[in-house]
């Protein structure tokens, strides 16, 4: 295989994630990497601007990006150069980023979902919760601005928790209910965070259970991997299904499916080389 670069773009419910690499083979360099949030901006604009962004950083054009891979919500992208589901995108990124991974729970602002895998990165099942399940980075984002705590508080809040108020509903209407009533109460944050974590993480351990993955190292993904808080509680909740998984995060976990997008494409790309030269 040839030195080639190849670029992911992940548009997700909250986030545009892309990522940069140069790939010789099994040799991978990560070149670079953006986020931004969306917002009220057009998801598709947005990555336009940061896909140009890294490519300048980089030094690089646009036509010398051997494959630009889309995955999320980006298929309608015009500068792609293919399209990846997200579950095979978040597989393959989540053993790169851990090789161990033999499971990954990609939670972000809208849903979450437990995909099982091999060491490849391919799928081999996969669960996701009910759309209206309050186990989402929105909901926890809309309770963090109602109790006046930002976002990357909610973590560290949870953490220092020491009578955690456990939120039963799975609806997130109802939830965000239950939590106003709390607050009325006088219950601290900290103590209605960790109810958060606790709940969503209950529901989270079965959802991995119902995929049939029982050991090993669980890769989480997405925009929750990173709640320290949202981590603690699942490890708690791994031991109280009795199942030997061991729940992991990394600092690039929200890049997870920009990084399996850009890894798929360049093996696309070397499929689509090597059927040219057969056929010359």
């Amino acid at each position: 295989m040839t030195e080639i670069v190849t670029a992911g773009i992940d548009i997700g419910s909250g986030c545009v994630k892309t990522v940069l690499f140069r790939v010789n083979g099994d040799h991978v360099e990560w070149l670079d990497k953006e986020t931004a949030r969306i917002r009220n901006r057009d998801p598709f604009q947005l990555a336009d601007e940061i896909y140009d962004a890294m490519l300048k950083r980089a030094g690089l054009a646009r036509s010398e990006v051997a494959y630009a891979a889309s995955t999320g919500d980006a298929e309608a992208l015009r500068f792609a150069t293919g399209h990846f589901y997200s579950m095979t995108t978040h597989g393959r990124g989540a053993v790169f980023l851990n090789p161990d991974a033999r499971a990954v729970l990609d939670i972000g602002a809208l849903n979450g979902r437990a995909i099982k895998v091999d060491g490849s990165g391919k799928v081999l099942s996969y669960k996701m919760t009910s759309q209206c399940a309050s186990g989402s980075g929105q909901f926890l984002e809309n309770i963090a601005r109602y109790l006046g705590i930002a976002q990357d508080e909610i973590g560290t809040l949870s953490q220092a928790a020491d009578n955690p108020e456990k939120v039963s509903s799975i609806c997130a209407v109802l939830a965000e209910t239950d939590v106003i009533n709390m607050v009325s109460r006088g219950i601290s944050a900290s103590n209605i965070l960790k109810g958060i974590h606790v709940s969503m993480a209950a529901r989270l351990a079965k959802l991995l259970k119902s995929i049939g993955a029982r050991d090993g190292m669980v890769q989480m993904t997405g925009g929750l991997a990173l709640d320290v808080g949202l981590v603690d509680a699942l490890g708690e909740a791994l031991a109280q299904e009795k199942v030997s998984l061991v729940a992991a995060s990394h600092p690039d976990a929200i890049y997870a499916g920009a990084i399996g997008a850009a890894l798929w494409g360049a093996f696309r790309h070397e499929k689509l080389s090597r059927l040219e030269v057969l056929a010359a």
